[in-house]
């Protein structure tokens, strides 16, 4: 945990009380911080909503330690059946931080976690309804140790309302926000949306949240609770789609793909499932742009197509006269041209093309990095670029791989104490039944 108003443990440092600046005689360590430098987060979420949130905060420098259950840890691990080998879902989720396993139903293993609090800046937590509650580790016990501690609570449906107790994950989240009901066509039943927005959604807003209320912290000294429910969180990715309900007296309709020509899917060559490039032609200059790049400038001048009522009205003519061009090209060649033409679109990309996109790779978005079990793996990175403060990208840490190092560091156990508190059950000792 940081001094307040400093981030530097330098005695030479000259910061007055009530001020965030820090003048350290060592500039090497300035250029050397990372943005979040110093925040110490406990971290005890798992799966993702929590978790994504804890990596945000990760990638952008704090220490985050990953408190788990001994032999199975976060269930995102996918350690059933005996299996050690974490799944490449844990992976994507978890770099950069490090693992430490407690067995909190232990009253010494949840005195451990207690008596490592005052080290911390935040703590964060995304169990079920009333799980810290039964474990005793609630915001008002953990205020009476760390008075300054950042609370954080991440759950469906919040802590309060006639919903609180429901249990929930990422897709009941979006069902809860609308989301299933905008998305599929508009002749069929709703559909589930692809990308665990509710989750990772929900942890990134987390991670902003957490990142102002520690910087407020710095000011004041003071920490706080801070809850966050799922399904509200959702509700942020939905603010267009409501923005034509009449403020909450009708809802909005799906329109599925083929509503509109200007922002529509239109077919490649040779024709697979995703052989597909999404234009979106946002006003006349972009649609005159359309026309000349398929080659019929004609088009622009057809009495069809003249104004957007008759371009709506005509949309299946008009669809034609594009998919007739797109067909005869690939998707990646299609995008190509119109986008160097001005116009909105992209190629449909299936996800593994992620990993080998030029354009990203580029761009150094895609990270390759040595994991323990996995071996050489390539994991996608933070879109944010910071040029004073980037964070390189790490591998997840095994199960309990740091327990003994964070066990020195926080408590300065030596390590008879650690092996003893290993043999009451305390501690995990995953790392020693690897051999590690």
């Amino acid at each position: 945990m940081i001094d307040l108003f400093c981030q530097f443990r330098d005695s030479t440092c000259q910061t007055k009380p009530g001020r965030i600046i820090c003048y350290p005689d060592d500039l090497n360590q300035v250029m050397t911080m990372t943005a979040l430098e110093g925040m110490r987060i406990l971290d005890m979420t798992q799966w993702e909503a929590g978790t994504s949130c804890t990596q945000a905060l990760a990638w952008l420098g704090a220490d985050v330690v990953k408190v788990e259950q001994p032999i199975v840890g976060d269930p995102g691990r996918g350690r059933i059946g005996g299996s050690t080998l974490d799944r490449e879902y844990f992976v994507m989720w978890n770099s950069n931080k490090r693992s430490v396993t407690l067995d909190l139903n232990q009253e010494n293993g949840r005195q451990l976690l207690l008596d490592m609090l005052p080290n911390y800046d935040v703590f964060i937590e995304n169990y079920g309804p009333g799980v810290v509650e039964k474990l005793n580790i609630g915001y008002e016990v953990m205020k009476e140790i760390n008075p300054s501690i950042i609370y954080v609570r991440i759950k469906g449906f919040g802590t309060t309302g006639p919903y609180s107790g429901y249990k929930c994950m990422d897709m009941v989240a979006q069902a809860a926000a609308g989301a299933f009901s905008i998305t599929g066509n508009p002749d069929g039943p709703p559909m589930r949306p692809g990308p665990t927005m509710a989750d990772a959604g929900t942890g990134t807003q987390a991670a902003l949240v957490v990142s102002a209320a520690y910087t407020q912290k710095l000011r004041t000294g003071e920490g706080q609770l801070i809850e966050l429910s799922m399904q509200e969180a959702m509700t942020y990715y939905l603010r267009t789609a409501v923005s034509s309900t009449q403020y909450g007296k009708v809802p909005t309709p799906r329109t599925g793909n083929g509503s509109d020509p200007f922002m529509a899917l239109y077919p490649c060559a040779p024709g697979g499932a995703n052989d597909y490039v999404f234009i979106m032609a946002v006003n006349p200059r972009m649609w005159t742009a359309v026309c000349n790049v398929i080659g019929k400038p004609d088009l622009f001048d057809d009495e069809r197509f003249k104004t957007r009522k008759d371009r709506y009205e005509n949309r299946e003519a008009m669809f034609e006269e594009i998919a007739s061009w797109t067909r005869q090209h690939s998707k990646k060649d299609a995008m190509q041209m119109l986008a160097e033409a001005g116009i909105c679109a992209s190629q449909v990309y299936e996800t593994n093309d992620l990993f080998t996109d030029p354009h990203l790779l580029e761009r150094d978005f895609v990270h390759e990095v040595e994991h323990a079990d996995h071996g050489d793996i390539k994991l996608l990175g933070w879109p944010a670029k910071m040029s004073k403060s980037q964070v390189a990208i790490q591998a997840s840490p095994l199960l309990g791989e740091h327990t003994d190092e964070v066990m020195a560091e926080d408590l300065g156990l030596e390590q008879k104490d650690i092996d003893a508190l290993r043999q009451e059950g305390a501690i995990g000792s995953e790392m020693i039944e690897r051999g590690a």
